[in-house]
């Protein structure tokens, strides 16, 4: 039998949020059995709860949001992903702002400070989340996620960007896989060309070229990647031969589908524990992974 575990004791986290650049200080904490994720806004008061489950999904724009009451919480994916990816079924996340730092833009951070010290077990089995038959989910981009009854878990995720530089990428896990080593550490990624529409519709105020992967899928001049390195205040950047700005060492080939598979497995956690099942994935994001994880809430 699988007993519940939650952390040994608190781990705190500080940094800028990608999208409303605002500071914030994080602090994941033992919680008891049964707690499962909750977060609370610190600044708002001491009983400023969010239960991290999908009816509490409030936006997917570019991440996920989470709100009850008057508390909001965004950019939750990376840090319920770790969570899951380490097996941590109870813990109370305090915050005192409106979204989760993005530290490196993968999971790495909360793997490096919590993996190493082992979990406290507790006096309850663990709640597993099984499913009688299959769902599935799509919508009109052409994204599916499939979620079938299995006696294991296994995720499987293909993207596809129609982008010459990441073709079609694939990622998988299942027991055989250990998180914190091959999926916790991939980062967030985006286009080139993406950047500036960002930042002039107010997102990705606390992005910078440290923590995501840059892929330039059209030729740019010389400018522009100047331009570039001044809207970050970086060195000079470059353009690699295969398609990637210079900023960052890719830590896989396929480190952009592994991120994606972090962002599906931080998702689908709010269906409120481990899923006992096969979830196949196609061009998946928050949208559609916090929708099939309301489907799974909905068959409970």
């Amino acid at each position: 039998m699988q007993f519940q575990q939650t952390v040994k004791k608190g781990y705190s986290f500080e940094g800028k949020g990608l999208h409303t650049g605002r500071v914030a200080k994080m602090t994941i904490n033992p919680a008891p059995a049964d707690t499962g994720i909750r977060f609370r806004r610190t600044d708002i008061g001491e009983n400023a709860y969010i239960d991290a489950l999908a009816e509490n999904v409030s936006n997917t724009a570019r991440s996920t949001t989470i709100s009850q009451g008057e508390a909001s919480v965004s950019t939750i994916e990376h840090v319920m992903s770790a969570l899951t990816g380490m097996g941590v079924d109870n813990a109370i996340i305090d915050i005192d702002n409106i979204e989760v730092p993005i530290l490196d833009g993968s999971a790495k951070p909360y793997i490096d400070a919590i993996w190493a010290d082992g979990f406290q077990e507790q006096e309850a089995p663990r709640r597993y989340i099984e499913i009688s038959e299959t769902i599935e989910v799509t919508n009109e981009k052409g994204s599916l996620i499939r979620i079938e009854p299995a006696e294991e878990f296994s995720y499987d995720i293909k993207i596809d960007f129609n982008s010459r530089v990441l073709g079609v990428q694939h990622a998988t896990w299942d027991k055989s896989v250990v998180y914190p080593e091959q999926i916790g550490t991939c980062r967030t990624f985006v286009f080139f060309h993406e950047i500036e529409f960002l930042f002039n519709n107010g997102l990705v105020k606390g992005g910078d070229v440290d923590n995501a992967i840059v892929i330039v899928e059209h030729p740019v001049s010389d400018e522009q990647v100047q331009n570039m390195s001044r809207l970050f205040n970086v060195p000079a950047l470059k353009v690699r031969e295969d398609g990637y700005l210079s900023n960052l060492v890719l830590r896989f080939p396929n480190e952009c589908a592994r991120h994606k598979l972090l962002d599906l497995i931080g998702d689908l956690r709010l269906a409120g524990g481990f899923l006992k099942a096969r979830i196949t994935a196609e061009k998946a994001g928050h949208g559609i992974n916090t929708t099939a994880a309301k489907k799974i809430r909905q068959t409970l």
